[in-house]
């Protein structure tokens, strides 16, 4: 029978009727034997019986017969012999470097050793901070616009001021517009003198992303899923964006006062783990660049169309100078969670920066006298143990510095009431800078987010103490040289495979040329026994006395 929704039936059956099949099988075969007996028909192979001794001419028959056969033997032979020379003729020419039949094989292997490392240099490069440089410069210089992303919780120190400095001296008259981002971790007091401080320079736009955005096709079918009666909205912390309205309104308006008809070009730049890929994602409505809490995600320059004005494009993460403080370079630098003594290091240096009752209440753990007693006690809190119950503190630290770098932590620098600008910006730059945008739609715009947006309290809020700007390298010329080391690292193990090749068969080559060795036989040391005394009968008595034992 046919099951439903199958194209075969099943080969199950009952075991009766296998047996009857079986049956009837035996019996047919049984019927052809006795109808083959009948006509004579039989499956022996004859046997041939030689030469009939009547024969006429027996002997020379037989004699033929027996050179047809040794001929045969030797043909044989031949054979044997000459595929023997063959094989060790193929063998002679592999081992001969410079045999003619060799030489395919081996332009074969240099070409895919050269694809190889070919492929390995391409990633190298790729993760380099040549290219990362080379990549940020591509993206200053195609912009007409350039946007600055700075942390709410530490504007001063998320500044670069080499990075200003070029956009303001490149050809073309440059905007540089700043955005203060995840200023929902940031108490409102601090946030509004940090924006009054800093339009004092430039043009400031508080902004806050959201963290749950979906790809193109998964809201196209959610759409269709859900009807507008039944749909849900969600307005959680994590779900709400704030200020995307405000800055695409003055991005759409300063295109609109540009003559030529081509799309504003408007450039994303900043350290890593800003927000820069976000705030794209959050302006494009859907998840078109990659982001996430792991440092360097974004490469090289990316282009989103945001509309047929607005053109945004995606930076990497610039390169902190390894002059900066630790504790800077800990928050922006690329290597300080790869490396766990670096990690362990960039703890020390955060903890030194921050109120430590603020610290404890904020991780819900006892007092703590060095940073490693913090990142053990961290680790028994959240379960991050070992084998053996013991305290894994490396993932401690890489926790720990995520939640810093991270959308998570609420941390604030004090905002100064009274800041001097640097040298780089003066009377004429900011009017430059000022000039063209809509600064009474760009308060309004900030008023109107500041509303909508839910702040932490200022007890609440870690205080962390701000070393300043931080000195970045955007020239590819002021990038150290890096270590022989680093680069062994990004290649892995394909290096130079015709080198060990060499080494090798010079290993092999000394080896056999070097006489064999006596082998050395290990002389077994005997052990002497002493001999011990075996009376152990003492002079003294055993018997316990109260008065002479007991004191």
């Amino acid at each position: 029978m046919k099951r439903p929704k199958l194209k075969k039936a099943s080969k199950r059956m009952s075991c009766s009727k296998r047996y009857k099949i079986q049956k009837k099988v035996r019996e047919h075969h049984k019927k052809l034997r006795k109808e083959a007996k009948k006509k004579g028909v039989s499956k022996r192979v004859k046997k041939d019986p030689g030469v009939p001794s009547i024969a006429p001419f027996k002997e020379e028959v037989l004699r033929e017969a027996e050179q047809r056969r040794q001929q045969i033997e030797e043909e044989k032979q031949r054979n044997k012999e000459a595929k023997k020379e063959q094989r060790a003729q193929k063998r002679k020419q592999t081992k001969e470097p410079g045999s003619k039949e060799a030489e395919p094989s081996a332009k074969k292997a240099r070409q895919v050793e050269r694809q190889k490392n070919s492929e390995n240099q391409k990633a190298a490069n790729r993760n380099s901070n040549k290219h990362l440089c080379s990549e940020l410069n591509k993206v200053i210089d195609a912009s007409d616009v350039v946007i600055e992303v700075l942390d709410a919780r530490d504007p001063l120190g998320y500044r670069c001021p080499q990075l200003e400095e070029a956009v303001l001296q490149r050809e073309g008259n440059k905007k540089l517009l700043l955005v203060l981002s995840k200023i929902d971790l940031v108490p409102k007091e601090n946030l509004q003198k940090w924006i009054k401080c800093l339009q004092a320079e430039f043009p400031v736009v508080a902004f806050k992303s959201s963290a749950q955005l979906r790809t193109t096709k998964v809201q196209r079918s959610k759409r269709k899923r859900i009807s507008v009666s039944n749909e849900i909205l969600d307005q959680s912390r994590a779900a709400t964006c704030a200020g995307n309205n405000c800055l695409t309104q003055i991005l759409t308006r300063l295109a609109a006062k540009t003559k030529n008809g081509a799309p504003l070009k408007v450039g994303v730049v900043g350290f890593p783990n800003v927000g820069k890929s976000s705030l794209i994602n959050i302006l494009k409505g859907s998840l078109v660049c990659l982001s996430g809490v792991k440092k360097g995600t974004t490469r090289s320059m990316q282009e989103v169309n945001v509309s047929n004005t607005v053109k945004l494009l995606d930076s990497p993460g610039l390169i902190a100078s390894p002059t900066n403080p630790q504790a800077s370079m800990a928050l922006r630098g690329l290597t300080a969670e790869e490396d766990t003594n670096a990690a362990l290091e960039a703890v020390g240096c955060l903890l030194k920066q921050c109120d430590q009752t603020l610290i404890t209440l904020q991780y819900n753990i006892p007092n703590f006298r060095n940073a490693l007693e913090f990142l053990t006690m961290l680790a028994k809190k959240r379960g991050y143990l070992q084998k053996g119950g013991l305290p894994n503190t490396e993932q401690a630290a890489t926790v720990f510095l995520a939640d810093w770098t991270g959308p998570k932590l609420s941390y604030h620098c004090r905002g100064q009431d009274s800041h001097c600008p640097p040298a780089y910006v003066t009377d004429d730059v900011v009017s430059k800078m000022q000039d063209g945008w809509d600064l009474k739609a760009l308060q309004k715009g900030n008023e109107e987010t500041l509303k909508s947006v839910r702040f932490p309290n200022l007890s609440s809020s870690v205080t962390f103490t701000s070393k300043g700007p931080t000195a970045g390298l955007v020239n590819v010329s002021d990038i150290p040289k890096e270590s022989p080391a680093s680069t062994e690292r990004e290649l892995g193990q394909n290096g130079n495979n015709e080198s060990k090749e060499t080494s090798e068969e010079q290993n092999e080559e000394e080896k056999l040329k070097e006489p064999p060795k006596a082998s050395v036989k290990k002389k077994t040391a005997r052990v002497h026994f002493k001999p011990v005394p075996t009376d152990l009968s003492l002079a003294s008595d055993d018997t316990y006395d109260f008065n002479t034992d007991f004191k």
